[in-house]
């Protein structure tokens, strides 16, 4: 079996994983370890860049460590080492990539530099043996888009939020009803015991042609909604929460259900599939309503387990795994190798659309394009 070691530091989270490959193609996480970072950031409402940076040094050695341990292998038997080269706060992809390069070349194995947003993207195939094509709603703290998933490493943007992603409206809005950080699952708990009807938030571009969504209204309107409440009890929290999600599931809902017929323009012969992926993910409301308009275009709906839904590093040791094994097909004597192959000088960055060829929708600079 092919095996893999998976280093994820993008964020504020600490991963390593080792994932296995048979010869069927199907992946087998051998471990999984993950140290958050969350009470070093709570005190703050978000993830503050120097502090991530500087724990990922702090835990890096220790949590690779971890993860060969509880793979109950050593370096020496790790085929191939994958890490996050981007997109994500740069002080952490620096520390993972190095880490990684440094390990590929002592150990004389290859390495594989994985966009992060891939990891969430063939997570399904990992989980679900999910099949190519299939369409793709990547929902975190910093993306939220619907992809074309054509094959490995090919994606095609069709919509993407043109302000706040999903994860970063729902940490704001927890901040701002004074909720504990992570904010999406605070929003979550405290949504179960409100009423959505009471107050009419806004659905941004619902009625409008194409598949782009936007939030920024949205947290606004949450905002103004809150000022009139004044002072704000615990039950005006709940409600508003609730407002507030049941307001992004209808946006989601909407604009899946125009990205299934859309899949389905495209392939009229393959079984339409709408794979869920990041953070976001792992909120069932928004699963549920995945779930009810899959079901009207008689689709498939798959989202991962939620600790995969999350930053982790199988994902990203899977992604490495599947382009060895590509690479690998084309050229055996790469698994033999001295880790010196093209991705060593790969450089850390701090934004990479999967997506390279559709215009940017925020414009470049010279960090590149961010979606």
């Amino acid at each position: 079996m092919l095996k893999v070691l998976g280093i994820e530091t993008s964020c504020d989270e600490t991963a390593a994983a080792v994932v296995a490959v048979d010869q069927a193609g199907c992946g087998h996480i051998l471990s999984n370890t993950i140290h958050s970072q969350i009470e070093d950031h709570a005190a703050f409402g978000g993830v503050v860049p120097e502090i991530a940076a500087r724990a990922h040094i702090q835990l890096i050695d220790g949590v690779i460590q971890q993860a060969l341990q509880e793979a109950d292998v050593s370096a020496a038997e790790i085929d191939g080492i994958a890490a996050t080269a981007g997109p994500g706060l740069i002080g952490g992809v620096i520390v993972g990539l190095m880490t990684a390069k440094a390990m590929a070349q002592a150990l004389e194995k290859p390495l594989i530099a994985v966009n992060h947003l891939e990891g969430h993207a063939l997570t399904a195939r990992l989980t679900n043996q999910t099949a190519f094509p299939y369409l793709l709603l990547l929902v975190s703290g910093g993306h939220t888009q619907f992809l074309l998933v054509k094959g490995l490493g090919s994606y095609e943007r069709l919509g993407t939020t043109i302000d706040d992603a999903i994860g970063e409206a729902f940490d704001k809005t927890a901040k701002m009803l004074g909720l504990p950080y992570p904010g999406g699952p605070s929003v979550e708990t405290a949504a179960k015991k409100g009423d959505a009807t009471r107050f009419p938030l806004p659905r941004p571009l619902l009625d409008r042609p194409g598949l782009d969504m936007s939030f920024a209204g949205l947290k606004t309107a949450v905002r103004t909604a809150a000022l009139k409440e004044e002072p704000v009890n615990d039950q005006t929290v709940a409600d508003l929460c609730a407002s507030f999600q049941a307001a992004i599931a209808d946006v989601i809902g909407k604009r899946t259900d125009r990205a299934l017929g859309l899949f389905k323009e495209r392939y009229p012969q393959t079984a339409p599939t709408i794979v869920v992926a990041g953070g976001v993910a792992a909120n069932n409301a928004i699963r549920e309503r995945l779930t009810e308009v899959a079901l009207t275009h008689s689709a498939t709906m798959v989202a991962p387990p939620h600790r995969l839904c999350t930053d982790n590093a199988a994902m990203i040791a899977w992604a490495g795994a599947e382009h060895l094994r590509a690479k690998a097909q084309a050229n055996p004597d790469i698994l033999s190798g001295n880790g010196n192959g093209d991705d060593m000088q790969v450089a850390p960055r701090p934004r990479w659309p999967l997506d390279q060829l559709s215009q940017s929708v925020f414009g470049s600079g010279r960090k590149g394009a961010k979606v």
